[in-house]
């Protein structure tokens, strides 16, 4: 278990005092895809560094299976930190080096012997999907391979715990989600805690049990995914679940309500029914819904008929929907 206490952390700049994180108190469970978010400037690779003393905290306690990390002495911390592995936005691999001798390093550092270290790699080069990739040298992969590579090498040293820090940023749409598949099915078949830090929802979606939004250092609110997708209790969490971006061009519109998805199935058409059911045609004005295990999350700004009774049927429907919450939306302008 991680247990963040009253984490603060300060950077002296020319100008003085920066304030990079501010009492930040978090707990990560064992087993958990712990994502944190927020927007670039947040505060989310200071708050991941800290947790392995990468970055040391001003103020707090950065806790590890109920260790204060903070206490220990530096050949202690050395020990302990072989258990939190770390990957990066930019691979950071040895270019000099083959993908076998990559993955081998962190064991030779820790005095393997070479049979062994070099029997563990073939068998990570295996989990990560590149058993071919052995005699390679990084040059000669794409991104995703490197990105596998690394993951290989982060997990030589056998941790309990995995950092990942904008790890998918430089990737395509399509290696990303290979990769967020690859690191959900090594938590899963290894028990590995997984900290997924991203300035990306989709991310968040696409592999987390838990997620903490971050905002200018602060921590905002925290829980299941389920439950801060179906409702963001703060300004912050909102912009990032429901944002105002999701607009597209308009219609003129008489009505507009904000309809939000909190958990039902995402395999019900609820506005081909709304216009079956009541023979009431809507407009979408816009939409940022997702499908998180096969459950709808997000919200859609609906334009109502011009006719009060079309709109008032549209809303009674709409408010009759399991696991949906409608609102109006009276300041909404074209």
């Amino acid at each position: 278990m991680i247990e963040l206490k009253h984490i603060s952390k300060v950077f002296p700049t020319a100008d003085g005092d920066f304030q990079a994180l501010s009492d930040i108190n978090l707990t990560i469970g064992d087993g958990d895809i712990f994502g944190i978010v927020g927007m670039s400037g947040a505060g989310k690779s200071t708050l991941v560094r800290c947790i392995n003393l990468l970055e040391r905290p001003t103020q707090g306690e950065v806790l590890i299976d109920g260790e204060n990390l903070m206490a220990l002495s530096p050949a202690r911390l050395r020990q302990t930190r072989r258990s939190i592995s770390m990957i990066f936005q930019q691979f950071n691999l040895l270019m000099q080096r083959t993908c076998l001798k990559n993955i081998c390093f962190p064991m030779e550092i820790a005095g393997v012997p070479a049979a062994e270290a070099k029997k563990r790699a073939l068998e990570y080069l295996d989990i990560v999907g590149l058993p071919d990739k052995a005699n390679a040298y990084p040059a000669q992969l794409s991104g995703g391979q490197k990105q596998r590579i690394a993951i290989a090498r982060a997990l030589a040293s056998n941790p309990k715990m995995l950092l990942c820090d904008e790890a998918t940023s430089a990737l395509d749409p399509t290696t990303t989600r290979s990769i967020l598949r690859l690191i959900k099915d090594i938590n899963q078949r290894l028990g590995i805690t997984v900290v997924v830090i991203t300035h990306e929802m989709a991310v968040v979606e696409e592999i987390c049990t838990h997620v903490a939004i971050l905002d200018h250092g602060h921590m905002m609110e925290t829980g299941t995914v389920e439950e801060v997708f179906s409702n963001p209790k703060t300004e912050a969490g909102r912009k990032l679940v429901f944002p105002e971006g999701a607009c597209i061009d308009q219609f003129p519109v008489a009505n507009v309500v904000r309809v939000v998805f909190n958990g039902g199935s995402s395999y019900e058409p609820l506005i081909a029914s709304l216009a079956i059911d009541c023979g009431v045609k809507v407009n979408i004005l816009g939409a940022d819904t997702r499908n998180v295990n096969g459950k709808a999350f997000g919200s859609m700004l609906l334009g109502l008929p011009e006719d009060k009774n079309d709109a008032a049927k549209a809303m009674n429907y709409l408010k009759a929907q399991p696991n949906v919450t409608v609102e109006e939306v009276p300041d909404y302008h074209e």
